[in-house]
């Protein structure tokens, strides 16, 4: 369905090396070039499009006079992960190398997701940020991302396990869904029988229950110790992976990240992802801003 008119706006539907997108173009005339946002949908991977974010879209451009191109990946089982990770990575790299064509300065450009869209947001960033044969990201924006599979009993997921829309254990069966795997995998992961010890203690330092302050642990109880399933390890490697675990990223990956504006929400399963990010980011000399939205779901 093609997009609705504004008189604000300039739309158009675009591909950008075979990726879709939809722009969204200020209509006013601008004296100088213009900033720009690469925006990428959440939906878990699986649902989610260009034209259910539409009035998102819309209100970035015309509130902060933006050129948005907003990235309308395929989406999984049908697509395999991580077809979803790299077309978001070919939509950015052929924007930022664009840009001046619509009127953006290529120095002043950022990537922006909320739920998985944060996920991809997070690896897009991760993977540019040593390279030298393209403009750098100016910043990224992570709205309530997606960013660990190891731990699954942090304690928003406690805390928020029966949310509505996403829940504990809902938020496994997308993982199993995203990557077409047998859904009897989930209680086994919702435990954490598929994480091995030598992983668990590879990773503590960056994914830990103590990392989190105090203020958003009320109530937490750590969970008893699981039994190690290794064919429930071997079914789900992708989960170890940093396109589909950003939090697992090296140091040396984390380093030259642009500047970051996480968004956390109290009720939700995911706030303490975003919590150790930004901790990993700053512990790591990126600058971050911070918003917690006390009232806020996912």
């Amino acid at each position: 369905i093609p997009p609705c008119r504004d008189s604000r706006l300039f739309i158009r539907d675009l591909h950008f090396d075979g990726v879709p997108v939809r722009i969204y173009l200020p209509g006013e005339p601008s004296a100088s070039k213009r900033r720009g946002v690469i925006f990428i949908h959440g939906g878990c991977g699986i649902f989610g499009s260009i034209r259910s974010y539409e009035r998102i879209c819309r209100y970035i451009a015309t509130k902060s006079d933006s050129v948005v191109a907003s990235v309308g990946y395929h989406l999984a089982p049908e697509h395999k992960y991580p077809a979803q990770t790299l077309e978001c990575l070919t939509a950015t790299v052929h924007f930022l190398k664009t840009a001046e064509s619509y009127g953006v300065d290529p120095a002043r450009i950022i990537v922006c997701g909320d739920s998985v869209g944060g996920t991809y947001t997070a690896s897009v960033c991760q993977e540019l940020g040593r390279r030298t044969d393209i403009p750098k990201i100016r910043a990224q924006v992570l709205i309530y991302p997606f960013l660990q599979a190891l731990n699954f009993n942090l304690p928003s997921y406690q805390k928020n396990s029966a949310a509505a829309f996403l829940s504990r254990e809902r938020t496994v069966h997308f993982i199993l869904k995203y990557l077409n795997k047998d859904c009897s995998l989930k209680e086994p992961i919702l435990a954490g029988s598929h994480v091995p010890e030598s992983i668990n203690l590879k990773y503590r330092k960056w994914i830990n229950p103590d990392l989190i302050p105090d203020v958003f642990k009320l109530g937490y109880k750590p969970p008893l110790p699981t039994l190690f399933l290794p064919e429930v390890h071997e079914e789900v490697q992708e989960l170890f992976e940093p396109w589909f675990s950003p939090l697992l990223a090296e140091d040396a990956v984390v380093c030259p990240l642009p500047d970051t504006c996480i968004v956390t929400c109290e009720h939700d399963v995911l706030r303490d992802e975003g919590l150790l990010y930004k901790k990993r980011l700053e512990d790591n000399n990126v600058r971050v801003t911070w918003h917690h939205v006390e009232k806020g779901f996912h």
